[in-house]
């Protein structure tokens, strides 16, 4: 096999990395200006990835943002899936006990997005609370 396909990253994955980080930016602004304080963006576990950890009145916030530039493969929030939203709440779980320091309520809120960068405004929606625990 050649070594400079296996370096080479596929076209859909950058564009839709792009698409990604463009969509969690348009969150977090979204976030902050309804006061949430954003701890941390893009935390790795071994469950997978929290795009925002935010904190609201007290309470841990994790944030899943999906964003989509058409609904061809239907609409961004339908990308949480069942198998998503469980390593999504194992993740944030695992985020918590290497945080003791942060209180212990919490709870998943979903921003989905529908847009394409420099191309009007998104169609934003927040889904507050689509998952929680103690």
């Amino acid at each position: 096999m050649n070594s400079q396909r296996l370096r080479e990253r596929p076209a859909a994955t950058t564009h839709n990395r792009k698409i990604g980080l463009w969509g969690e930016g348009i969150a977090a602004d979204l976030l902050e200006k309804k006061g949430y304080e954003i701890l941390e963006r893009n935390v790795r576990t071994p469950f997978g990835e929290i795009d925002l950890v935010c904190k609201l009145d007290g309470m841990i916030i994790f944030t899943e943002v999906k964003t989509r530039t058409n609904t061809e493969l239907g609409f961004p929030e339908s990308g949480l899936t069942k198998r998503k939203s469980n390593h999504l709440i194992q993740a944030c779980e695992e985020y918590l006990m290497n945080h003791p320091e942060l209180p212990g309520d919490w709870s998943v809120d979903l921003i989905a997005i529908l847009g394409k960068p420099g191309i009007s405004s998104p169609e934003i929606i927040h889904f507050e609370n689509v998952a929680h625990g103690e």
